[in-house]
């Protein structure tokens, strides 16, 4: 409990240090910094206040257990026994409340995101299962009250996309989206299979955290733009116009394209987001393999390469491989029901970081 209270007042120190700063003219100067700093500050105001809810019922336990000892009054003691076996409950509640809270959260969780899906092995039939995972996120970022966005999309010959990217708004999307990321596969019968043959085919989903001006830099002279005639949907504007652009970062060889606008100008500003977003991600993966190298994380690799869930129509069974569940509401899943799925990493990720914090806590012990 002793280096629960440690932990717990240093981080209160940082609040009031945090506090102080944000009052400090030349931070107010620098936006970037007093964004983020007035960010830090609301999210350790959550702990600090628990923190004070914790010590008072601390201090609560102790002035019962004194009168236990002092009291002789029958009736006061057994107030007193009353109301000390409620406080340990509280204070045992307020522990474990505290420990999830102490769990190190992803800095982009609050961030909104850019989902990308590409079709991968099985031909048209990937890109069919492209388009049903797209219908399957949307349908659940409606259920959330979440807004989404396409950015481009390149249709496939039997049905749904070769590839598709869109913008997704809310709050803590990326929190939420972040697990989706990786390579999801289908076992069913294509539609395309006269046989009557199970087929198995797959589909890459990368979910990248939407960076901002803050987050990037970009110098312009950077950039190479062309622009092209869109195709597809998008009423006849796609083949008379050059509305489509294509921007190519030269340092690092990043291309994106965007031609879901109908205007040059807007195609341009959500290539912007999408180059921002890849930059940014790149960086932060280069930086987490340096952090930590020697520790994988089962649950949220950031491997796109990595198989992380089976969609099997047979027998009516999704699979997630990074945590052994299965569930066999394969229709209700399609249909954008993925919470239950998506709660279950993030309770196994939290479990795995507070173990993790454990250890940390063990060795410098």
């Amino acid at each position: 409990m002793s280096s629960l209270i440690e932990k717990l007042s240093s981080i209160k120190e940082r609040w009031n240090e945090v506090g102080q700063l944000i009052t400090d003219p030349d931070i107010i100067a620098d936006m970037g910094r007093y964004v983020k700093l007035n960010k830090e500050y609301s999210d350790l105001k959550v702990i600090v206040d628990a923190y004070d809810d914790y010590k008072n019922v601390l201090d609560n336990i102790s002035s019962s257990k004194e009168i236990l000892s002092n009291e002789k009054d029958e009736e006061f003691r057994e107030m007193a026994k009353a109301e000390l076996a409620e406080l340990e409950s509280r204070r045992d509640d307020l522990e474990e409340e505290i420990k999830i809270m102490l769990v190190p959260k992803d800095p982009d969780d609050d961030k909104n995101v850019i989902i990308e899906i590409r079709a991968g092995t099985g031909g048209d039939e990937a890109s069919i299962f492209a388009g049903d995972l797209y219908r399957m996120y949307t349908k659940f970022i409606e259920s959330k009250g979440w807004k989404h966005e396409l950015t481009t999309m390149n249709e496939g010959t039997a049905g749904g996309f070769k590839e598709i990217s869109f913008e997704v708004s809310g709050d803590n999307v990326y929190g939420t989206m972040k697990f989706e990321s990786g390579v999801h596969r289908v076992q069913r019968v294509p539609q395309t299979e006269t046989q009557g043959r199970v087929h198995t085919s797959a589909a890459s989903v990368a979910v990248l955290p939407e960076a901002d001006e803050v987050d990037v830099k970009i110098n312009p002279a950077d950039i190479k733009k062309d622009t092209y005639r869109a195709s597809g949907a998008g009423g006849q504007h796609v083949n008379k116009t050059e509305s489509a652009v294509r921007l190519t970062h030269i340092p690092t060889n990043t291309v994106v394209e965007c031609q879901d606008g109908r205007s040059q100008l807007k195609n341009y500003e959500k290539a912007m987001k999408v180059l921002r977003s890849k930059i940014y991600e790149a960086e932060v993966e280069r930086r987490e393999k340096e952090i930590a190298a020697d520790r994988k994380s089962q649950v949220s690799t950031g491997d796109r390469s990595a198989k992380i869930r089976t969609y099997n129509y047979p027998q009516g069974r999704v699979t997630d491989h990074r945590i052994n569940l299965t569930l066999y509401n394969l229709d209700g899943v399609m249909n954008g029901e993925i919470g239950e799925v998506i709660e279950a990493l993030r309770v196994a990720e939290n479990a795995e970081k507070l173990q993790a914090g454990l250890e940390e806590d063990n060795i410098q012990n």
